[in-house]
């Protein structure tokens, strides 16, 4: 579901005034043909580019679970969450629209359980397992988000 009914109601009644929102990233992380790691990334379906697979927390919703069912919506892949790594805010996101929204966003490393991953709900036009030493291009905040998933650190980092 590309926007959720909560915002779409919200739109409504405040219009294109920034929107504070809480979102969860997924860096699904699995074990390689020739050894090393792969990870999923998705193909956006509105920009193009090559991200992790991220979503809108719903109201009453965990992050945590955001991040399940996003990777099963976007990419049709079943994840399990095995940490928080990073806790940050994003920039400013102006949509062509005019609407704009900033996110407090929880990456969080998760392991692959199963599927093999494809578009599901028109959001990505591809999904893809990626070896650790051949990512596509992607901007500096989604490399980030992999390289600290993939450093698995004791200690989610803060800002």
């Amino acid at each position: 579901m590309p926007t959720p009914e909560f915002i779409i109601a919200l739109r409504e009644k405040v219009g294109t005034t920034r929107l504070w929102l809480s979102g969860a990233t997924a860096v699904v992380i699995r074990p390689g043909a020739g050894g090393g790691e792969e990870v999923l990334l998705v193909r956006r379906a509105d920009n193009g580019e090559w991200t992790p697979v991220a979503g809108i927390v719903d109201p009453g919703e965990h992050p945590h679970d955001t991040a399940v069912r996003e990777v099963a919506e976007e990419a049709g892949v079943t994840a399990v969450v095995e940490r928080l790594v990073w806790l940050t805010v994003t920039e400013v996101i102006t949509y062509g629209n005019g609407d704009e929204t900033q996110y407090i966003d929880h990456v969080f490393r998760c392991s692959w359980a199963d599927g093999h991953p494809h578009p599901v709900d028109g959001e990505a036009s591809e999904a893809a397992f990626f070896p650790v030493d051949a990512l596509p291009s992607m901007t500096a905040r989604h490399v980030e988000q992999v390289r600290l998933a993939l450093a698995n650190e004791p200690e989610a980092r803060l800002g």
